[in-house]
């Protein structure tokens, strides 16, 4: 330890041992590459429910179900056929707040994801995220608050009108997932098949408390909003003659022989280079 005179002395730079140095400088490289994760408040689950036909899911049916590595959520149709759903309401599966509520486009259109708390009956608290997608509107907004039961949407047939109208449900237990499913595992590691979750939890126990929830967990980077500014191009004009760089004039002589309408003719087979040579050989 250095006197205290000396530390205190004009001049005097402290020095750090270089291993110190390379781990500043990595912190300030990677900093901007931490994904700064926040925590809200929501109420505690009591019960999920159907995403349609409240609370059982009556005057529906899943056309398509979910299957690990393949479709991962459920499409919900209404028993009428066609596009008689379309423009009905979507609930809310469980007490829970908005972590997600935009147009995605591409092949999703509006998307709303639900982050729910809730108590597994080892006792502690567990989390997964609800996704609606393919929606014609969107009745909610990032970090809303939503009840069970509470309308977050209607029944669309994605961007474009590209579907016909259903509901593409999914549940999640990864809570990094968002927009980003290429980015993990398309099995249980990631996945909750939908109904077998809502059926074993339709009825919790009520707390009327809330509970602490992450957020930013997941990237809310849209790629299919990338837009770049319009590229300007020069104006592009026709040269009327043929622009030859410089050449000998005996070369000359033998390309003006052999581009005439009389050169073409059937007999005259030999090539410019052979001219070139006959042309050469002959007497000055």
């Amino acid at each position: 330890m250095l006197p205290r005179e000396r530390r205190n002395a004009p001049g005097f730079r402290a020095r750090l041992p270089g291993s110190c140095w390379v781990a500043c400088a990595a912190l300030l490289l990677l900093a901007p590459l931490v994904h700064a994760q926040s925590y809200t408040t929501a109420r505690l689950a009591d019960g999920f429910d159907m995403p349609v036909g409240k609370p059982n899911g009556d005057g529906y049916y899943v056309y398509r179900g979910f299957s690990p590595n393949g479709h991962l959520g459920e499409d919900w149709n209404g028993k009428g056929g066609g596009n008689t759903d379309e423009g009905d309401p979507i609930y809310s599966i469980a007490h829970g707040v908005v972590v997600y509520s935009d147009d995605y486009r591409a092949g999703w259109g509006n998307v709303v994801i639900i982050r729910h708390a809730y108590r597994e009956s080892n006792g502690q608290i567990a989390f997964i995220d609800s996704l609606y997608g393919h929606l014609k509107v969107r009745s909610v907004r990032l970090g809303q608050q939503v009840t069970r039961g509470q309308v977050i949407g209607t029944m669309g047939r994605g961007p474009r009108n590209m579907y016909s109208a259903h509901l593409h449900f999914e549940i999640r237990k990864d809570l990094r997932v968002g927009m980003h499913r290429s980015l993990y595992p398309r099995d249980f590691q990631t996945y909750h098949s939908p109904r077998h979750f809502m059926d074993q939890r339709r009825q919790l126990r009520f707390e009327d408390r809330l509970v602490r929830v992450p957020v930013n967990t997941f990237q809310k980077t849209n790629p299919n909003r990338i837009t770049a500014e319009q590229i300007e191009m020069p104006e592009l004009t026709s040269v009327s003659e043929t622009v030859r760089p410089a050449v000998p004039e005996e070369v000359e002589a033998v390309i003006e022989e052999e581009t005439t309408a009389e050169a073409a003719a059937p007999e005259k087979s030999k090539g410019l280079f052979d001219s070139f040579l006959k042309r050469l050989a002959a007497p000055q």
